[in-house]
């Protein structure tokens, strides 16, 4: 625990001065620059805190470019960076090609969300970290928060020619104590101190000493001379702090202004994705139910295709029905003719049979 705060506070110390002084700076940064140098050791010292010493096939080897490797299988847009670290020439270690692709992923100002994705993946992560690692706790999440403030670097960075094998990562820790107000108080008191322990001294010989008071006086004008330069060394060493102090807080300003910026971007981006998401779920829900109105209206069509085809069938079936009914009308019709006929001849025969019979009478 003592180890990852340790961690923490330095890469906390890296990350803000290379803003302040890249911002300070005001170009593109290269490999020279020392907070960046200093930058990288911080973060090859955060990687591998923790890690599990893997067997190799000669010997045991611990080195941060197995989980880092593993990001371009988390984030495809990583495929990229790894393949070019994999061709650069002159690498031979795993930890060049580690170092590689931290310079790589700081250039392309990804270094946080490569990180961010391989962070989340703490099943993965535990193939190659022990359960206190930096990289397994909430340290590691706060650096990798941290890394978003370094998308405000532009770096220009020649890997190809550099040799990252044989770098010693030792952090220079002159880098980050710097001279603050206190500091500069305790040098101003020591300096008065000794100022005061001369000053008594020279008293003590002007009593002792009559016989020298000339060249007494000579050195006491001297010392109040150097005590005057003294002074205004002190206060101008004062208003540096001062002046750095104020340089200090505008930067902080300007960060903070930059960080809110991106946060309320975020909160954006966040909402409009939000609401994308609620407007194709309503467009998904409207879709399944056209498509099942589509199916009722296509069942609905099929039942009256049905309905037509065997009203179809009906009416030929009438038609075939009223085709023989006018069929047996027509020789009903006819029957009924002869039928008339023959009544009407029978009447006739019957009136003569009749009219016989009258006459037979009479």
């Amino acid at each position: 625990a003592v180890e990852r705060a340790n961690l923490l506070n330095m890469a906390k110390l890296s990350i803000k001065g290379l803003i302040e002084s890249a911002l300070s700076f005001g170009r593109t940064l290269d490999s020279d620059y020392p907070p960046l140098q200093q930058f990288f050791v911080v973060m090859e010292h955060c990687l591998k805190h923790g890690l599990k010493v893997r067997k190799s096939f000669l010997s045991y080897n611990k080195t941060i470019w197995g989980p880092l490797e593993l990001v371009e299988k988390l984030y495809p847009e990583a495929e990229e960076i790894a393949a070019s670290v994999r061709d650069l020439p002159g690498l031979k270690t795993p930890l060049g090609r580690a170092r590689a692709w931290l310079r790589l992923a700081l250039m392309q100002k990804k270094m946080a969300d490569y990180l961010r994705c391989l962070i989340i993946q703490r099943d993965l992560l535990s193939e190659f970290y022990e359960y206190h690692a930096l990289m397994m706790e909430e340290e590691g999440a706060v650096i990798v928060g941290l890394l978003v403030g370094l998308n405000v670097i532009d770096a220009n960075l020649c890997v190809k020619g550099e040799d990252l094998d044989s770098q010693v990562g030792v952090i220079d820790f002159s880098m980050y104590l710097k001279s603050d107000d206190d500091i500069g108080g305790k040098e101003r008191n020591v300096q008065i101190a000794a100022i005061l322990d001369q000053k008594n001294y020279v008293e003590e010989l002007n009593r002792q000493l009559n016989s020298t008071v000339s060249s007494l006086h000579a050195r006491v004008d001297s010392l109040e001379k150097s005590n005057t330069k003294l002074i205004e060394e002190v206060f101008f060493s004062f208003m540096d702090a001062e002046a750095e102090l104020q340089t200090y807080k505008h930067s902080r300003q300007g960060l903070d202004e930059m960080y809110n910026e991106a946060r309320r971007q975020l909160r954006e981006e966040s909402q409009l994705r939000q609401d994308m998401e609620n407007e194709l779920v309503v467009q998904v829900s409207m879709k399944h139910e056209i498509e099942l109105a589509m199916k009722l209206l296509e069942k609905d069509i099929h039942e009256k295709q049905d309905t037509l085809i065997s009203l179809r069938q009906q009416l030929d079936e009438v038609k075939a029905i009223n085709m023989e009914m006018y069929q047996k009308l027509q020789v009903s019709e006819d029957a009924m003719k002869e039928r008339n006929e023959i009544i009407g001849r029978l009447e006739d025969k019957t009136n003569q049979i009749n009219a016989a019979m009258k006459q037979l009478e009479e």
